[in-house]
């Protein structure tokens, strides 16, 4: 089996990867950064989007695992301590795959009606960055409702729990395959409204934000700001997409669970 670790760049995390290399090599496991079957993160969620979004070219052969050297994370579900029982595993036993959905993102442009195609794995963002964002937003075609306001979120199940939570979206279990539409400080009053909730989408259903005023537009994937080079953004159009993110999962952890200790505690 061929395997890459990616280090957040801390000096725990770095101190563990060289181990979990070292015994891997050791187990005859080949090293392999282009083609690796497993990808093992040590960080938090972001060292894992990171590794996501590197190897997105490859994704129905590449799994993922993550070792969280901070706070408890959703993707990184082992510590520091149960390394050596990880890598025990990864050498000795076959692991599960649990796949989540992956939202996809068009972004077509008004200079030279070109457009670009990324994947997230937890959401997607446009916000204005002078004034109020004022678009249309159509689903399945048909225009739903002129939306005012900050700007809007577009996340997956799984990503729910991330910027999602935090406009006061639901909480979706990542096995639906779904996106979910939030808005940022929306003008509702006597001349503009809109319904005012989340809308959640399945997955034969499009979204289409087609933008109406001339305004300068931040757009996020993931954590990532989209670089727009002075191109005026005229759509974003998000669906749940073909492709979809893959875990290698060692031992039971249960998404309920995994909310509990987050946002709960013990």
């Amino acid at each position: 089996m061929k395997y890459t670790v990616a280090s957040r760049g801390d000096q725990l995390s770095n101190d563990l990867q060289e181990t979990i290399q070292t015994r891997l090599n050791a187990a005859d496991l080949i090293e392999d950064t282009e083609e690796p079957d497993i990808v093992i993160t040590v960080g938090g969620d972001g060292t894992l989007l990171e590794a996501f979004h590197a190897y997105t070219h490859r994704l129905e052969e590449t799994s993922f695992v993550g070792i969280h050297t901070g706070h408890l994370g959703f993707y990184a579900d082992w510590i520091p301590d149960e390394v050596e029982s990880l890598v025990t595993h990864i050498v000795k036993t076959p692991f599960q795959i649990v796949e989540y959905p992956t939202l996809e993102v068009v972004i077509r442009y008004r200079d030279n009606n070109s457009s670009e195609r990324f994947l997230a794995v937890n959401e997607s963002t446009i916000k204005s960055t002078e004034g109020s964002l004022v678009c249309n937003v159509d689903i399945k075609g048909e225009k739903f409702e002129t939306f005012r306001g900050d700007g809007l979120c577009m996340s997956t199940p799984s990503g729910s729990t991330a910027y999602n939570k935090a406009l006061g979206g639901a909480i979706l279990h990542p096995s639906l395959a779904s996106i979910q539409l939030s808005e940022m400080a929306s003008i509702n009053n006597r001349v503009y409204r809109t319904v005012g909730s989340p809308l959640v989408l399945p997955q034969h259903h499009t979204c289409l934000l087609k933008l109406l005023n001339d305004v300068s537009v931040q757009v996020t994937i993931d954590h990532f700001n989209v670089s727009l080079d002075g191109k005026n953004v005229d759509s974003i159009q998000c669906r749940v997409a073909e492709e979809k993110v893959r875990f290698a999962r060692f031992r039971p952890f249960p998404f309920w669970k995994r909310v509990k200790e987050s946002f709960i505690g013990e």
